[in-house]
């Protein structure tokens, strides 16, 4: 699979007429649906229960588990939408790159790739390397219903940023240098995350995902003008893949205020943005026709509940005048978050927006 196959539209499904997706097309919605970015994870006792001795690589391939971990939060809180439990690395652990996720310090590469010899480790990938994933979303679109569920993948760049460096980083050096030194390989380099990136995006929505969003973690490191030129093209790709099946699309990245524009270019439906840029400021630099998705700091959940409605209530109102609004977090749930603290939310945003 590539992405150049051409998608076949997918019909309307149970969720079509869920406020997360009318958000998402920009249409009127019953309330302000919810969302949190992982949702699914370490904040939730119940997570913690049955992933216990299990590593999360394993985890991601267990269609049941899966199942029961992406359902948890959605129980829970009330939200309007599931989002699939996995990592981004998923789609390379599946076409042999030797990584593993080890505690405490996240995704850690065997052989980073730093020379034009080492692309040859990126195959493309096949339903066949995924099948769990199909499986999982079977397993999930039939307990969901009428509740969408959204998949996801990380963008090029981010993929790009672990390959390189071999593991997480804060400077992004070896990445960097790549970008700026040998810009043909890093070119190539993306171009091929972003063909297998579609792919695994597109056993998603072929399984039954209601939506996708792409994750541009690292995004925040880069200059517009670097953004434009050396990451951009490989996104855009991602997003044209997928647009034939009418599958709102959303990008997010964190501190990418100063790229939101840009980020809107790629081709999402959706921009998220993080919790530093008011609502509406993001609005006027992505400019119309798109949905936006934010934007409580998640740290706000810590404080007591009165301080956690007032600052909800500020981000209600300056997404107010929105095309469409998904309401979220401007990252994702910390691991000591209290639950209760995200159910509460959830209650009191579709409260106050109640239509």
């Amino acid at each position: 699979m590539s992405a150049n196959d051409a998608p076949r539209a997918q019909q309307p499904s149970a969720a079509y007429d869920s406020a997360f997706l009318k958000a998402c097309r920009r249409e009127p919605v019953p309330h302000t649906p919810v969302w949190f970015m992982r949702q699914a994870g370490r904040s939730l006792p119940e997570y913690r229960k049955v992933r216990e001795g299990i590593a999360m690589l394993e985890s991601c391939m267990r269609p049941e588990l899966v199942t029961e971990i992406t359902l948890q939060p959605v129980r829970r809180h009330g939200v309007d939408a599931a989002i699939y439990f996995s990592d981004i690395v998923v789609p390379l652990k599946a076409i042999g790159i030797d990584l593993d996720i080890k505690p405490g310090v996240g995704p850690v590469v065997e052989h980073p790739i730093r020379t034009r010899a080492d692309l040859a480790q990126l195959r493309d990938l096949t339903p066949e390397d995924v099948s769990y994933v199909t499986e999982a979303i079977g397993l999930l679109t039939r307990e969901l219903g009428a509740t969408p569920l959204i998949g996801f993948a990380g963008a090029p760049f981010t993929l790009a940023s672990y390959l390189v460096e071999g593991g997480p980083s804060r400077t992004y050096e070896n990445a960097k240098a790549m970008m700026y030194g040998d810009p043909e390989l890093w070119a190539d380099l993306l171009d091929r995350l972003a063909d297998i990136t579609a792919a695994f995006l597109k056993v998603q929505i072929e399984a039954g995902a209601s939506a996708v969003q792409l994750f541009d973690s690292w995004a925040g490191a880069l200059a517009p003008v670097d953004y434009r030129r050396s990451v951009l093209p490989a996104s855009a790709k991602v997003f044209e893949a997928v647009a034939g099946y009418g599958v709102p699309r959303i990008h997010f990245g964190v501190g990418t205020g100063e790229l939101l524009g840009l980020m809107g270019e790629a081709g999402a439906d959706v921009v998220g943005v993080d919790w530093r840029v008011p609502m509406d400021e993001a609005a006027r630099r992505i400019g119309p026709g798109k949905a936006l998705q934010g934007n409580l700091d998640p740290t706000v959940l810590f404080a007591p509940t009165e301080a956690v409605e007032a600052k909800t209530r500020e981000v209600l109102a300056s997404a107010q005048d929105l095309e469409g609004h998904i309401f979220n977090l401007g990252h994702g749930v910390m691991p000591a978050t209290d639950p209760d603290a995200l159910t509460r939310l959830v209650e009191h945003v579709h409260t106050q927006t109640a239509r």
